[in-house]
């Protein structure tokens, strides 16, 4: 999957955004409070309302206020989102867009819809279609079809105008283009890692992937320990070399059941316990963890990896991220980093400013100073200390 546009209205400081062309690694930059956070919880709010309703999801944003809280202020109009993607290379552009909003003190879903065109001309098929809970999903494959009138529509109501259709149509094999939407959406990893909660022993259990916050890190490194050593061995060799004196990784099932990271120091005889290690090395294998996962996520977005890393490894971590998404996965990345921003490439850069209240988001390429800069051999975090990203100050 890859996502190719995206349109906010009405989400927060998104008044009215858009995003084309995105790249498989985008980086946003800016100033606190310019909205990179909310950039990247429009992924996760997508993937909440996916797995419950859009009600729990915008109350996971603006507590008990939810849909009030949410919506830009004193804006009047619903919040919409609307992205564009393809699932493979080649394959046709697809659109899907939410339109979400308030029925007394209840959000609801006002238009729901999955589109796209199966030929160079003429008008989008719909394979999707609802309001507030009643529409048309179709049931036949789309590469079957010639002609829209060839589209077998099936007339479904949801049991309530919060729900999203790909929720629940997403259960059913007959809904072809809508099964493989909600396929995606559910995997989207939207990374809220904490160290804290990755130090404490786990409870014996089991995890192929990294959880939003982290706590089941021990069990993945098991996991990938048990099933990938040659991935588990890239992952010890990778730490290794970032974490000086670190000489072996490896989790530990106790008599009580619970998992233990352990942690080899080449200078002591005995290892020690994951609660015993910098802030860094947790952090650090927690990426490595994440970032060559044998099966990536088909989008990741990650807030600010930086913090807690020595800067001197951000560049080989930026390489990594763009890996990870050549490899499949698109990766959206905030930072206030400087030296992870040198790493960027010119056409993967966008930077966030406030207008007159409200955010607007300029793409790198499109800056002429800063496109010549680039070409001349200039590093984009050195231009953005300089002040060439205008609005966008790194020190804010």
């Amino acid at each position: 999957m890859k996502i190719e546009q995206i349109r906010i209205s009405n989400f927060r400081a998104f008044k009215d955004v858009e995003m084309r062309d995105i790249p498989r690694l985008a980086i946003l930059v800016g100033a606190n409070g310019t909205g990179k956070s909310t950039l990247l919880s429009v992924f996760g709010f997508l993937r909440d309302a996916m797995n419950t309703n859009v009600r729990i999801a915008l109350s996971k944003l603006g507590g008990s206020r939810g849909f009030n809280e949410v919506r830009t202020r004193n804006a009047q109009g619903p919040i919409e989102i609307e992205i564009k993607f393809r699932i493979n290379p080649g394959s046709p552009l697809v659109t899907y867009s939410i339109s979400i909003a308030a029925k007394g003190n209840r959000p609801v879903v006002k238009r729901e819809i999955l589109k796209y065109r199966r030929f160079r001309h003429g008008r989008p098929w719909h394979f999707l279609d609802f309001s507030m809970g009643t529409g048309f999903a179709v049931t036949n494959e789309a590469e079957e079809v010639k002609d829209a009138t060839q589209l077998e529509r099936d007339e479904q109501t949801l049991k309530s105008p919060d729900l999203l259709a790909i929720k629940g149509l997403a259960q059913f094999e007959r809904f072809p283009a809508v099964v493989a939407l909600g396929n995606l959406i559910e995997r989207w990893h939207v990374s809220d890692f904490h160290i804290s909660r990755a130090r404490p022993e786990q409870e014996t259990g089991y995890a192929e992937h990294l959880s939003r916050e982290g706590e089941n890190l021990a069990l993945v490194v098991e996991y990938l320990h048990d099933n990938h050593p040659k991935v588990f061995s890239r992952i010890k060799k990778k730490l290794k070399a970032r974490v000086p004196g670190i000489s072996r990784v490896e989790a530990k099932q106790t008599e009580e059941g619970r998992i233990l990271l352990k942690f080899k120091d080449g200078a002591f005889k005995d290892p020690f316990l994951a609660r015993d290690v910098s802030d860094g090395t947790i952090k650090m294998l927690a990426y490595l963890t994440l970032l060559y996962d044998p099966d990536p996520h088909p989008l990741l977005c990650v807030e600010e990896p930086e913090n807690q890393l020595y800067p001197t490894l951000l560049w080989e971590l930026a390489e990594e991220f763009r890996s990870y998404a050549n490899r499949g996965g698109q990766v959206f990345v905030s930072t206030h980093s400087p030296d992870f921003l040198n790493a960027a490439e010119l056409d993967e850069v966008f930077w966030l400013q406030k207008v007159g209240g409200y955010t607007r988001i300029r793409r790198a390429k499109d800056d002429r100073q800063v496109a010549a800069y680039m070409n001349d051999g200039d590093q984009m975090g050195y231009l953005w200390k300089q002040g060439f990203f205008e609005g966008a100050d790194p020190g804010e």
